[in-house]
């Protein structure tokens, strides 16, 4: 229960601050320019183009499910990470540049305890940050296009395609799929807390933790890299796309999450022994 009511006053001192709505502003401005684009008669060409080539009905698939899918598949990864990182790396770091740790070390509460707390913070906000996307822009999508129609899936990187003509085949995968997206963005949030342990400033665990993350995913591009991609990061945070699959695969959805739940484990150890060696009397 105490270790609740921390949780609680963290959770109210993270959205208390105005960066952690930034992300939220900025999602609700490109949901509806994406579905401004999606109006215009040459995006609904190339859309039917694409649909009926793989021999399907533009009709039932040009649907605020599928405009919700392109939506999270286009956006989280690259937008997402910037606020994912900003927020992670500013929990710990931020504190310490205010000085406000100093105050919290003065009560009885052990160094583990506070970092777990503001870990399981970034975690609940990386997770509900994922929903909140695909929520408002299924929200948006519907009153552009309406409720009815299925989902049509197409991942050429992953080799991912799929089509569910029924409205709740196609709903319960993209909550399922959303699900996935949450889980994964959250190794990024914990490489941005580790680098947020350390004795640096805020916008120095953002950079460098965005800097990683695109960094993996250029060299991932390299054709010569091809055969060791399930070694980067990014690949197996893109592991979510296989929940989409007709049939889902899940022995290779098990092994990339066990990858990304050690890494995350790793991640947390690392900054917990270097905030556990740092003096923040002096």
């Amino acid at each position: 229960m105490i270790f609740i009511q921390q949780l609680t006053g963290e959770l109210k001192k993270l959205f208390a601050r105005p960066r952690t709505w930034m992300g939220y502003g900025a999602f609700l401005a490109m949901e509806a320019l994406i579905l401004a684009v999606y109006k215009l008669e040459a995006s609904q060409r190339h859309m039917r183009g694409l649909v009926e080539r793989n021999g399907l009905e533009f009709s039932t698939y040009y649907s605020s499910l599928t405009i919700t899918f392109t939506i999270m598949l286009l956006s989280m990864f690259l937008l997402g990470s910037i606020y994912f990182a900003l927020v992670a790396g500013d929990i710990v770091a931020k504190e310490n540049e205010d000085g406000n740790l100093r105050m919290v070390f003065a009560r009885p509460i052990s160094r583990l305890r506070l970092l777990l707390v503001k870990y399981t913070a970034v975690c609940l906000y990386t997770f509900s940050f994922v929903f909140f996307v695909g929520i408002s822009g299924y929200a948006m999508a519907v009153a552009a296009v309406g409720m009815d129609g299925g989902l049509f899936v197409m991942e050429p990187k992953m080799k991912i395609f799929a089509a569910y003509p029924d409205w709740w085949d196609g709903a319960g995968r993209l909550a399922l799929s959303a699900a996935g997206i949450g889980v994964s963005m959250i190794t990024l949030s914990s490489i941005a807390f580790m680098f947020s342990c350390f004795k640096i400033k805020p916008a120095a665990a953002t950079i460098i933790t965005l800097t990683i993350l695109f960094v993996d995913m250029i060299l991932q591009g390299f054709p010569f890299f091809k055969p060791y991609e399930s070694y980067f990061v990014t690949w197996r945070m893109s592991a979510w796309i296989f929940l989409m699959e007709q049939h889902i695969s899940w022995p290779k959805i098990v092994e990339s999450y066990a990858f990304l739940f050690g890494l995350n484990f790793t991640l947390f150890a690392i900054g917990w022994l270097a905030f556990q060696l740092r003096d923040f009397k002096t």
